[in-house]
């Protein structure tokens, strides 16, 4: 087993397609699950559908979840905490940038890294370096 991931997004489209590049960077080795959209279908987030994605992945070496906006981290907080009343794995939020940090949080949990390890490699997984725009 490897830790699992979950990727919340505003749009269903973003989810999928993060999830669809970060699984073939893992190469089918780790859980993805998506929660994108409203339960309407439209842009937002659902305590409904994250939750669902959670209890998809449940899995005894942690979930880490990496979402798109900052909105998106009270509607996960709130199904996090019902899933800690049903399930025993932790869950980590993390504050990676989406892309870059599920691609990265897949391969690292592909090779077997712990759910700590996997959420910190995702932490740092791009930065950009400051670029001087002014001519001088």
């Amino acid at each position: 087993m490897s830790v699992s991931l979950v990727i919340v997004s505003h749009s269903v489209r973003l989810a999928e397609g993060v999830a669809e590049l970060a699984g073939q960077m893992a190469h089918g080795k780790v859980a993805i699950a998506v929660a994108g959209g409203t339960a309407e279908g439209g842009l937002g987030t659902s305590v409904e559908k994250i939750l669902a994605a959670l209890r998809q992945v449940d899995g005894s070496d942690g979930i880490l979840v990496l979402l798109d906006l900052g909105s998106a981290v009270m509607a996960t907080e709130m199904a996090v905490e019902v899933f800690a009343h049903d399930s025993a794995p932790e869950v980590l939020i993390s504050s990676a940038p989406l892309v870059e940090g599920a691609v990265i949080a897949a391969v690292e949990a592909s090779v077997g890294n712990s759910l700590q390890e996997v959420a910190d490699a995702a932490a740092s997984a791009y930065t950009l370096p400051k670029v001087n725009t002014r001519n001088r």
